[in-house]
Parts: structure tokens; sequence; C-alpha cells
């Protein structure tokens, strides 16, 4: 009996291995799929951050070209700057130079009307002398 009773441990302890054989199968089975749920985890997060990497790149791309279009409109400010004030003294030039002229103008005004009394009292002058000659024939 002592040999049956070793087939009956045989036999349990066969069955017992094979339970245990499957368990690690199956625990084998779980870490091979939770590894690959880590892998597909891993790759999402890979994707992400390779996803982020070129929106901050497109950002900084975006952020030079705001750049340079601020550095564009800056000269243009001073371009527009430095016109209006060629402008302005090219008005006071104009303006000078227009007060001049009437200035000159004015002058020219008063020498003609000097000059017109002058010939005024000329004719007058003239007219007297006519008419004394008219009164006195000799």
């Amino acid at each position: 009996m002592n040999s049956g009773s070793k087939d009956g441990e045989r036999v349990g302890g066969f069955a017992e291995d094979r339970a245990a054989a499957e368990a690690a199968r199956d625990e084998a089975e779980q870490f091979r799929r939770l590894a690959e749920e880590a892998r597909e985890v891993r790759d999402g997060h890979r994707e992400a951050l390779e996803a982020l990497r070129q929106e901050r790149e497109l950002l900084r791309e975006t952020a030079e070209t705001a750049r340079s279009a601020s550095e564009d409109a800056r000269g243009a400010a001073e371009a527009a700057r430095r016109a209006g004030e060629e402008a302005r003294v090219a008005a006071d030039a104009a303006r000078a130079t227009v007060v001049d002229a009437i200035r000159a103008t004015t002058d020219a005004m008063d020498a003609s009307l000097e000059q017109m009394k002058v010939v005024e009292e000329m004719r007058r002058t003239l007219r007297a002398i006519t008419d004394v000659k008219t009164l006195d024939p000799n």
C-alpha cells in the first residue's frame, strides 16, 4: 500500500505541478499583456512629447516671425517719424519763405506807392507850372 500512496502522491503532485505551471503561464501572459500595455502607453507618451516638441517649435517660429515683424514695424515707425520731422522742417521753411515773400511784396508795394506819390506830386507841379504859363503870357 505504500506504493499506492506514492502513486497517489505522484498523481496529486503532478496535478499540483500542472496547476502551478498553468498559473505561472497565466501570470506570464498577464505580465506580457501588462508589458504590452506599458509599451503602448510609453509609445503614446512619446507621440505626445513629439507633438509638444513640434508645437513648441511652431510657437518658437511664430514668435520669431512676430519679433521680425515688430522690428520691421519699429523701423517703419522710425522712418515715418523722420519723414514727419522732415516735413515739419520743410513746412517751417516754406512758411518762412512765404513770410519773406509777403514782406518783399509789401516793400515793393510801399515803394510803388511812394513812386506814385512822387509822380502825382510831379503832375501837380507840372499843372501848376502850366497854369502859371497860361496866366502869364510872357
